[in-house]
């Protein structure tokens, strides 16, 4: 008979973001009519920027053509793209990473949940609380947790994030194998500093661990104190994989592209202690499993690493981050305790006693507002509420308003 991988029926029933929509589906339905403005799920709505969108039609057009047309590209990238990305984000940074370390994917989402394939069912994890569900669920998928007890998976190794940390976890007091960092931060929208990052790099380094960089958001960063990269970290190119994307920095959330950095010296071991390159490991791995990002889309992507698309993406990130900059001002207006909002698109609110879910379900009932509960990401989130800055300016300040007027 066929069998199911039973580490699936760990899983809690729902992925946090399926829950929300089914919670606000139902609102909808029992309220026709009612306006609903959307502060939960991290999905950009402005639109893509001039120089992307010329990009993108004269890939289109090139395709069109026999004599310009493209089939099957690399599976690790176009050059032109590895290129862009390697000029335009760490050479001007004096970082040592080559195009040959980049590879062009589409999305971060699915490269953060892949990456764990390269690695023995057997490691230790060590994930933030709260943090992305992404990162846990897929190691719970290949078997490294036990059964989910208290709100938390048996055998992982959480790393709490808390108010009195500032959100940023230290490296725990035993060794583990595999690390999650993702900053600016999802869901707390806090930033690490040089020194926090240069003590995960030193553990790393001492224990043979390996550190998995989400850098999504890495493009919201206003604080010129705050390094863009693990790769500002001397010796981070051993023990570091970084994962950035074109969905938050550039609007690519419906166009889907992204690229993981994994440098040539980064090193995994065999069981028998003999060093391996990670590279090399990811390589094949994406050869099999991975056909590429179109043609079209990596021009697209190309044009926003230029010189034009930069500045263009750096007013949609400023736009986001003014959205941000109201969302957080009128919480702690009204009294409520936040992080985040002004080096991330994300503020997380302390609900000041109530549960999550409660805060949630009323600020979608009495003012139409959805947000993310906190207790989604992780039991550290329990009493937290997420929420997002991507969405357009006049419905930031309806929501901003109508909040107000519910929390009152």
């Amino acid at each position: 008979m066929i069998q199911i991988n039973e580490h699936y029926t760990k899983l809690q029933s729902s992925y946090l973001f399926v829950e929300i929509a089914r919670r606000v589906e139902a609102f909808q339905q029992q309220n026709p009519g009612r306006e609903v403005i959307k502060l939960g799920i991290g999905d950009v709505t402005r639109a893509l920027t001039p120089s992307v969108v010329q990009a993108f039609h004269s890939a289109i057009d090139e395709m069109a053509s026999d004599q310009s047309f493209r089939g099957y590209g690399p599976e690790q990238g176009y050059a032109f793209l590895r290129e862009a990305i390697v000029a335009s984000d760490y050479a001007p940074r004096g970082l040592a990473i080559g195009a040959d370390d980049v590879f062009v994917s589409d999305g971060a989402k699915c490269d953060t949940g892949n990456i764990q394939e390269l690695f023995d069912s057997a490691i230790t994890v060590a994930v933030p609380d709260p943090v992305y569900p992404v990162y846990v669920d897929t190691n719970v998928m290949a078997g490294r947790s036990g059964a989910w007890d208290r709100g938390r998976y048996q055998g992982l190794v959480y790393l709490e994030a808390t108010p009195r940390n500032g959100f940023v976890p230290s490296p725990p007091a035993g060794p583990v194998d595999l690390i999650y960092l993702c900053f600016p931060n999802n869901p707390t929208g806090v930033v690490a500093t040089t020194d926090q990052l240069a003590r995960w790099v030193e553990y790393a380094r001492s224990n043979k661990a390996l550190i998995l960089f989400d850098a999504a958001y890495v493009e919201f960063i206003r604080d010129p104190n705050i390094p863009h990269s693990i790769y500002e970290i001397p010796g981070a190119d051993e023990v570091a994989i970084e994962f950035r994307s074109f969905s938050k920095t550039a609007g690519f959330t419906g166009t889907r592209c992204a690229y993981t950095v994994v440098p040539a010296k980064c090193t995994a071991y065999r069981a028998d202690g003999s060093p391996h390159s990670v590279r090399d490991l990811w390589s094949r791995r994406q050869s099999t499993k991975f056909n590429g990002v179109s043609y079209p889309v990596q021009r697209a992507a190309a044009a926003a690493c230029s010189r034009h698309g930069r500045h263009e993406i750096r007013q949609l990130s400023d736009y986001y981050l003014e959205n941000a900059r109201i969302i957080l001002e009128a919480m702690r207006l009204i009294g409520y305790s936040c992080s985040g909002g002004q080096d991330a698109p994300y503020i997380w609110v302390d609900a000041k006693g109530a549960g999550s879910w409660d805060l949630f379900e009323l600020l979608l009932h009495k003012a139409g507002v959805v947000t993310t509960p906190g207790s989604g990401f992780g039991r550290c989130g329990e009493g937290f509420i997420r929420i997002s800055a991507f969405n357009h300016r006049e419905k930031v300040e309806t929501a901003v308003e109508k909040i107000t007027s519910a929390l009152r």
